[in-house]
This record gives structure tokens, C-alpha cells and sequence, in this order.
């Protein structure tokens, strides 16, 4: 007998610092594999979680979005309780609510936002050490948003983004499926890393691009429709180096142009990354 389902919607936010990334790998702890841990022990069954965005190792979320189907039994109003008593602290089920069966969190989303977060500080924070990127020599904000303002629109971030082998799985970490901070959408279908056998286009339309200094915290709020492997951290290491005098900020859009990886600045570190929002059309929640 065949047991109805219907779709759920999680909001999800983790501190990545522990886990090898969000897809499931059998072998490292995921964020994945804790959901998935926790979502079968409670309905009893085997469960397949589709993310928003895949998050590399060390990359952090305040609102991921993942889909999944559960058995119609389930209580959804104590859910997200449940979960958390299993998978917390590190991971926090923020709204647990059920969906249109054609809801799909990757697929249905409409724009992606990630925060990345420098402190700025000739000495470091303790308490910042896994969220923010320490540069200790000073950053000049007005040049990063002159090259920020180069990447809105529509443009090719080849120069910025790894391109995934034949059949290899964007999702594999460190240099592997942990090499994903940015959401990989045109190669993988769901939490398992899966990778599809499709050309993959690093065309990318962005929305926002803003830089912003408080005290000795420099914030990067980016959004767009979409992010490849690696997107956010290559223009984040880029920017600083032309917020240090190293750069100029014309060298945005020459790189941009040229499309060449190799003349991009350093990958900033994963630690300082968030991914803060997703969007999707009102009709499709």
C-alpha cells in the first residue's frame, strides 16, 4: 500500500563551520545528511531533500529553502521542533509549512542573495573567526562599489566561476563537491550532488550589488537569478584587492570581457559567506 505524501517547504539556517557542505555525502558530515538523518527517523521513511543552493564547506545560511515530500500523517506544526531538537544547534528549522505539489526549491526560485562579510580590523575577533573574512590592512569601500556596479545586469562570469568537468559533481568537496559556496544551478537536481550532462552557461543577470562599511564590518550584498561554482567568493576576492589599491576598479569589467580565470584576484575563504535569501513567485509557495 502506498503511502500518500505531500510537499513541505523548510526555511532553514546552519553554521557551516562543521559541515563538509550542504549536499548529502555519505562520508562527511552535510547539512543534508542531518536533515535527511532526522526527517527519516521522525516520518519513518526514506526521505530526498531538494536545496535552493548548495553551500560549500565552511559556507553558512540564514535562509536556505528546501523541499521534500513527506507522508500526509506527518504534523506539520510540530515539525520544525522536532527537527531542531535533532539537528540543533548547528542547524535551525526557522518555518516548516506544506506547498503546491509543483513547488520545487531549486527550480522555482527566482533570485538567490548571499551576504559575504569582511571585519576590517588591524586585529581579529574571536567571536567573528568563522563568519568573517579578517583583512587586517584597510579597505577603501568607494573603489568596491564602482567595480560593483560593473557586474549589474546580465554579464559572463567566466572569469569568475570554476567550470565543471564532463560529468563531474559540482557538489564534491574541497577541491570537490566542497568547492560549491554559490548555488551551481545549471549541473545538479537535488541534495544528492547528481550531476547532469548539460552545458553550462556562467551567464548570470544580478540584481544587486552592494558594498557597505559598519565600524570595522564590510558587507557585500549580492543578488541574482542565479550563481555558478564559485561565483561570490572570485568577485569578493577581486574587490578587495581593488579596495587595497592593488586593482583598479576598471579591471571589473576588463575581466568580465577577457573571461579569463587565471587573471581574477585570490578565492576569498568560505567562512565569511551567507546564504541569506531565496526568492520565488508569490503563486508558486
Amino acid at each position: 500500500m502506498t503511502t500518500a505524501s505531500c510537499r513541505a517547504r523548510l526555511l532553514v539556517a546552519y553554521d557551516g563551520s562543521t559541515f563538509h557542505g550542504f549536499a548529502l555525502n555519505r562520508d562527511v558530515p552535510t547539512v543534508a545528511g542531518a536533515l535527511t538523518e532526522a526527517l527519516e527517523k521522525i516520518t519513518q521513511s526514506e526521505v530526498r531533500l531538494v536545496a535552493a543552493g548548495r553551500t560549500d564547506a565552511g559556507v553558512h545560511a540564514r535562509g536556505q529553502v528546501v523541499s521534500v515530500d513527506l507522508p500526509s500523517r506527518i504534523k506539520i506544526e510540530s515539525l520544525g521542533k522536532k527537527l531542531n531538537a535533532l539537528c540543533g544547534p548547528q542547524i535551525a528549522v526557522r518555518d516548516v509549512q506544506w506547498v503546491s505539489a509543483t513547488f520545487h526549491a531549486r527550480f522555482s526560485a527566482i533570485w538567490r542573495h548571499y551576504r559575504y562579510t569582511i571585519l576590517n580590523s588591524p586585529t581579529p575577533d574571536p567571536f567573528l573567526a568563522t563568519t568573517a573574512w579578517h583583512v587586517h590592512a584597510p579597505l577603501d569601500v568607494r573603489p568596491m562599489q564602482l567595480a560593483a556596479d560593473a557586474i549589474m545586469g546580465e554579464r559572463d562570469f567566466s572569469a569568475f566561476c570554476r567550470k565543471p568537468e564532463p560529468q563531474e559533481d559540482d557538489f564534491r568537496s574541497a577541491g570537490g563537491a566542497d568547492d560549491v559556496d554559490d548555488c551551481a544551478d545549471n549541473s545538479v537536481d537535488d541534495a544528492s550532488g547528481d550531476a547532469r550532462a548539460t552545458p553550462v552557461s556562467m551567464k548570470r543577470f544580478v540584481m544587486q550589488a552592494n558594498w557597505k562599511r559598519n565600524g570595522d564590518l564590510v558587507t557585500f550584498e549580492v543578488r541574482a537569478n542565479a550563481f555558478c561554482h564559485q561565483m561570490v567568493r572570485s568577485l569578493v576576492g577581486t574587490f578587495v584587492d581593488i579596495g587595497l589599491g592593488k586593482r583598479p576598479p576598471s579591471d571589473m569589467m576588463a575581466l568580465i570581457r577577457s573571461g579569463r580565470r587565471s587573471d581574477a584576484s585570490q578565492i576569498a575563504p568560505p567562512h565569511g559567506l551567507c546564504l541569506w535569501e531565496v526568492g520565488y513567485p508569490a503563486q508558486s509557495e
